[in-house]
């Protein structure tokens, strides 16, 4: 494993995706939206439901977005939980590639700690040979789950090591992507295919695109790595809001450009439903608070109907919190949304918005889109 400072800084060179720096990064705003739009779906499976029916609902969710002009869908890295159905972010990429044609697919993120960093190089090197030049890696050093799972994904106790030791893991992930390990190093002739080794076998064609890397976090730590080695940021608002503008202002103080950005690139992960009226959306994202609540006392379990959401008797400590929840949660008609999009965007000064709706059915979840979409009168394509 990649070990020492000046390794770890090196990622400040990786050839990245090819051509200028923040190509394959950057978006562009459509409509009147202030920033960029994209998704991030959870994949999740409410309750009445199967996991199959919540990846159709993902296909069609990745289709919506790529016909209204959204820039990026991703989905993210959880396990054991029974709610949501991304365990296997390059599976279902791999998927989705499959049933979309332009829209950027990514991962929000993979927990880099839970696996070894050839597997990740080798996973989403695949990826970009099934859509080339359109999919990003997204990477956590959380581990997406409780610790008793984490050490069974891991195969080792020693969680807290494998937190401490992600800048070199994230090193050593660059050096296989872009296949430079120096000489003499022991995976100096160990390369991730498909990658750049192909180029270089005889008669070999390599595509000059290669995934971006993106950190995620939810905390400084990620916010400040992300600065120094000039790549961008994907902050989780939607479960942190309070860290949001201290971990940006971090990340651009940090920032130092490199030849993937030029400049800070940061985008937010937003709590966001759109509904017909007010009262339907805060019905549909209760559900969200409910199955929250089940998931921090130690009861995972599907997303709660809207019916059982209503019936359920919160207690006044549950109370406090749904009110906590969803006072970070942008939820109404779609002009109350796009205001409170607006003003986050503002606020903020994310360069990105990445909404995700967290409700109980997929036709809610892709309706919501929709009316967003409408609310920036984002074209159709």
């Amino acid at each position: 494993m990649s070990g020492d400072h000046d390794e770890i800084r090196g990622t400040d060179e990786n050839r990245g995706t090819g051509g200028t720096p923040g190509e394959g990064i950057r978006g562009t705003a459509r409509g009147t939206a202030p920033v960029p739009l994209s998704v991030l779906d959870l994949v999740t499976v409410g309750a009445g439901h199967t996991a199959s029916q919540a990846v159709r609902t993902a296909v069609g969710i990745a289709r919506t977005a790529e016909r209204r002009g959204f820039h990026r869908y991703w989905v993210a890295e959880h396990h054991s939980m029974p709610g949501v159905a991304s365990s296997s972010p390059a599976v279902l990429l791999a998927h989705l590639a499959a049933h979309t044609d332009r829209i950027r697919l990514g991962s929000g993120g993979v927990m880099l700690p839970n696996h070894a960093p050839l597997v990740i190089a080798e996973q989403f090197g695949t990826l970009e040979a099934m859509a080339p030049g359109r999919v990003d890696l997204g990477l956590g050093r959380a581990p997406g789950t409780d610790g008793a799972t984490a050490a069974a994904l891991r195969r080792t106790d020693r969680l807290r090591e494998g937190a401490d030791e992600f800048p070199q893991q994230l090193a050593e992930l660059t050096r296989f992507l872009d296949d430079d390990f120096p000489d003499g190093h022991p995976y100096s002739r160990i390369h991730a295919v498909p990658g750049p080794v192909q180029a270089t076998s005889p008669g070999g064609v390599q595509s000059p695109h290669r995934p971006p890397l993106w950190l995620l976090g939810s905390s400084g730590f990620s916010a400040q790595l992300a600065g120094r080695l000039g790549l961008p940021f994907a902050f989780a608002h939607h479960f942190s809001a309070a860290n949001t503008v201290p971990a940006l202002d971090l990340y651009r103080e940090s920032f130092r450009p490199s030849a993937v950005l030029d400049a800070p690139y940061a985008l937010i992960g937003v709590g966001a439903l759109a509904a017909e009226d007010e009262k339907e959306a805060r019905r549909q994202v209760l559900t969200g608070a409910l199955s929250m609540i089940r998931l921090r006392t130690g009861r995972p379990g599907l997303i709660p109907s809207p019916e059982e959401a209503e019936a359920y008797t919160f207690s006044e400590m549950e109370r406090d919190f749904v009110d906590s929840w969803l006072s970070n949660v942008i939820y109404g008609t779609s002009d109350a949304v796009r205001t409170g999009l607006d003003a986050l965007a503002k606020r903020t000064g994310a360069d990105e918005l990445m909404i995700t709706a967290n409700a109980h059915g997929g036709d809610a979840r892709l309706r919501s889109y929709e009316l967003i979409a409408d609310a920036y009168g984002l074209p159709e394509e």
